[in-house]
């Protein structure tokens, strides 16, 4: 017995087993760290199929149709950041069978729009609507699948895209939050068509479907479900020529193109290791903080990277940067690609009180908006959960706007505003619900902004705490 004991111990610790041991270790760690890679990399296309899944299996909507949502969003909208200031209307569309055009109307005196239109990687092609590339004439965007040589018929306006699918979001703008302005929205929205180029001449109708009583969650899963989207995308899509890099990088965890994605149960642990590895990276970069934006000591900052920013406007066409590491920070927390931030709106965001702490749920804060703010439509500031960057879930409204006519005006014509659990009495109207067992932050939108605005002749407040639990 003591020589089989013997036997098995030096089995055990030969050079071979210890060598087999040291190799798998490091092909373990290889696909860990990889799969955080992954995840940075594809944040912007496992958004968009979230989302996109979200239409193909919560709603009747299929891609080529448009989902609304009539009324003014609330927290059953679990997308990243989106706006409850305005009628959302959604259109996912692919390009493989030809190119698809994007026929927005013209804005009218009670309606208007702002709308996105980006490529399946969330790259902006073009921005659309009162402050976009049309000046609110409207237009017949048309989308261009890739290598597309034919000529596009007079009249309408081509957008070429390196892929094949996308999305347009269009904000059909809201004059108030009453009922005669809500469904003016609506129908103003139902006036955009969306067809094949190949049937321009006859195009057919639209289908339009409400979504607004559907749960529907396009949150960053930080689970392995995460590259199954991103499987899908890397399935449907041709890779993009800056993109090359990566195609090593995906096999080593199982993704390749033209093959099925079926990782063993020791390569799925794995990944789980990886993207909660990337979960804590992104979490710590985005906690860090933004650039300031306001001044040099604002707590609202810049609502992206400025390098991201240009190079979103350039279409990652810069020879000397690609800011993949800031991209999938940006889309673990927004989604959407706007062209020309700051033309039909932009946003500031504060994740902290005047002091520095990060907005607790339980507690009330203040945050005083001087008055005369420099945009020609209106200005908002939404609450968001902290760590879905969602609608907070099972609150009665999720922001305060300039459209609201009964918000209280101080003397000097500033506006103050309340974030907390509970109104302060009396200020109902100024006041947004917090869930007092989680953390928020806040998100300031100016749309339509002037020029006093990014020349910080107007100097938005930084939010303070007025009482404890």
């Amino acid at each position: 017995m003591r020589v089989i004991t013997l036997l098995c111990l030096l089995l055990l610790t030969s050079p071979a087993l210890s060598a087999d041991k040291t190799a798998q270790r490091v092909f373990d760690q290889e696909i860990e760290r990889k799969a955080v890679q992954a995840v940075v990399w594809g944040m912007p296309a496992a958004n968009y199929d979230l989302m996109r899944q979200e239409m193909l299996t919560k709603t009747p909507g299929k891609v080529g149709q448009a989902i609304y949502w009539g009324r003014p969003l609330n927290w059953k909208n679990q997308t990243l950041t989106p706006n409850p200031d305005a009628l959302y209307f959604m259109v996912f569309f692919t390009t493989k069978d030809g190119p698809v055009v994007l026929d927005l109307p013209a804005a009218e005196s009670r309606a208007s729009f702002n709308g996105n239109i980006v490529t399946a990687w969330q790259l902006p092609l073009e921005d659309a609507g009162l402050l976009g590339y049309d000046k609110g004439k409207g237009g017949k965007f048309v989308v261009l699948p890739p290598g597309y040589k034919d000529k596009v018929p007079e009249g309408f306006i081509p957008l070429q895209s390196e892929v094949y699918g996308g999305y347009m979001l269009l904000r059909s703008n809201l004059a108030s939050h009453g009922d005669a302005d809500v469904q003016a929205s609506i129908d103003y929205g139902k006036k955009l068509k969306v067809y094949p180029l190949s049937a321009a001449d006859h195009p057919p109708e639209t289908v339009f479907f409400d979504v607004k009583d559907i749960l529907f969650d396009s949150t960053i899963k930080w689970d392995t479900s995460f590259f199954e989207n991103l499987n899908r995308v890397v399935q449907e899509e041709p890779w993009i020529s800056r993109d090359r890099v990566m195609i090593d990088q995906l096999k080593s965890i199982g993704i390749e193109k033209g093959k099925p994605f079926e990782p063993d149960q020791r390569t799925k642990s794995l990944l789980t290791k990886g993207i909660k590895e990337a979960e804590a990276l992104l979490e710590a970069k985005y906690d860090a903080g933004l650039p300031p934006f306001f001044t040099d000591k604002s707590r609202w900052t810049f609502p992206a990277y400025p390098d991201l920013i240009k190079a979103a406007q350039s279409d990652f066409n810069e020879p000397d940067a690609y800011p993949v590491d800031h991209r999938g920070v940006a889309y673990s927390y927004a989604y959407i690609g706007i062209k020309r931030l700051g033309a039909g709106q932009f946003y500031s965001i504060s994740i902290r009180d005047k002091d520095g702490h990060a907005f607790d749920g339980s507690r009330t804060y203040r945050l005083n908006v001087p008055a005369n703010v420099p945009v020609q439509q209106y200005w908002s500031v939404t609450a968001y959960d902290r760590q879905t960057h969602a609608l907070i879930k099972n609150v009665s409204r999720a922001s305060r706007s300039s459209q609201i006519p009964e918000l209280a005006k101080n003397a000097d014509g500033s506006v103050d505003l309340y974030f907390g659990p509970r109104a302060p009495k009396g200020k109902d109207a100024n006041w947004v619900p917090t869930d007092p067992k989680r953390k928020f932050e806040l998100m300031f939108r100016a749309y339509g902004p002037t020029k006093e605005f990014f020349e910080k002749k107007w100097v938005l407040s930084d939010v303070v705490k007025v009482s404890a639990p």
